[in-house]
């Protein structure tokens, strides 16, 4: 069925034409005020957060980006956009063992419909014959057929799963529902489960929901449920594998004379020594603050360091640093 456009544009507040480093810009400016880390209202926080991820998520990669703004036309044409057959997001249509058609659609995992129709990575994986299979027990089959698939394994069903990486670093709960729609009839079905997010989970890594997937056949043990893990854009970090990497912004004069400076962790804020004589795009390393990397190991934290002119100066600020500039002898352009 139709889903509905999400104008992720208008989610980030840039203009259509806005280059990728606007992008990013808006986004870590949004993001930053709608952590649910640091926002008052948590719940709808959450939410926005998660609208701003999937924003991001399509509008910075340039094929989703074109892919996306291909749609938009369709949608303000008028037409009616949908994803190739046997390509659906988190939805998996499937022959039952009569016959029948059936949608299966995940709830609670962090993406819209919309998201998870065109851009999510979605689909049913068959790991053993199911009645949910297009190829597999059909009408007309003889005696012997229908013995030999008397007990079929239900479909194996596939979605993403969006996780923060607050949640990549201590491990979660969370609740998620799978509907399941009679394409014929239009009878749905839905059935709610926990889902635990193991500590130190990776981007691409798939979570395995056992027996929660295509319902079993003639005594088949039912299906299982794969979420592939996104982890949500952080408005400071990125991961490498169990390392976080982020940015340090100094101030000139804490760059050459050194300086302890906080640095806001995943868990908290920790002091930061500072060389002197550090570098712009020199990276410093903080141990065992990144995410969990096997039994009781922790990755660890960089920042690269990038130094921040000031924009404004007072009269006082302005003598100084040409009394500075008359006194120094160093010359950026000059090779050592």
């Amino acid at each position: 069925m139709p889903v509905e456009f999400k104008d992720y544009y208008r989610v980030l507040g840039v203009s259509p034409k806005a280059t990728d480093e606007e992008i990013k810009k808006a986004f870590r400016t949004l993001a930053r005020k709608y952590h649910p880390d640091v926002a008052k209202d948590k719940r709808a926080a959450e939410e926005k957060f998660k609208e701003l991820n999937e924003a991001h998520e399509v509008l910075s990669d340039p094929v989703s980006r074109q892919k996306y703004d291909r749609l938009g036309t369709h949608w303000k044409a008028g037409a009616e956009s949908r994803p190739p057959p046997g390509r659906a997001g988190s939805r998996f249509a499937g022959r039952g063992a009569g016959g029948e058609e059936y949608e299966f659609q995940f709830e609670g995992t962090g993406f819209s419909d919309f998201f998870e129709q065109f851009f999510g990575g979605g689909g049913g994986r068959s790991r053993g014959p199911s009645p949910f299979d297009p190829h597999g027990y059909a009408d007309g089959a003889d005696e012997s057929e229908e013995q030999a698939a008397a007990a079929l394994r239900g479909q194996d069903i596939q979605g993403d799963i969006l996780i923060t990486l607050e949640e990549a670093l201590q491990g979660a709960m969370r609740a998620i529902s799978v509907r399941r729609t009679n394409a014929r009839t239009g009878q749905e079905e839905t059935h709610t489960c926990e889902v635990r997010i193991p500590a130190g989970v990776q981007a691409g890594q798939s979570i395995r929901v056992p027996g929660k997937g295509g319902e079993g056949f003639g005594g088949g043990s039912a299906g299982d449920i794969y979420l592939r893990v996104r982890h949500a854009q952080h408005p400071d970090w990125r991961a490498r594998g169990a390392d976080l990497l982020g940015q340090l912004e100094l101030a000139p004069w804490e760059a050459v004379l050194g300086a302890t400076v906080p640095v806001r962790t995943l868990e908290g804020t920790v002091s930061l020594k500072v060389p002197a004589g550090t570098q712009p795009g020199h990276q410093l390393r903080i141990r065992g603050k990144g995410l969990p990397a096997g039994a009781a190991k922790r990755g660890d934290l960089y920042v690269g360091v990038s130094i921040q002119v000031p924009p404004h100066l007072s009269k006082e600020e302005e003598r100084l640093w040409k009394q500075l500039a008359a006194e120094s002898t160093f010359n950026p352009r000059k090779s050592s």
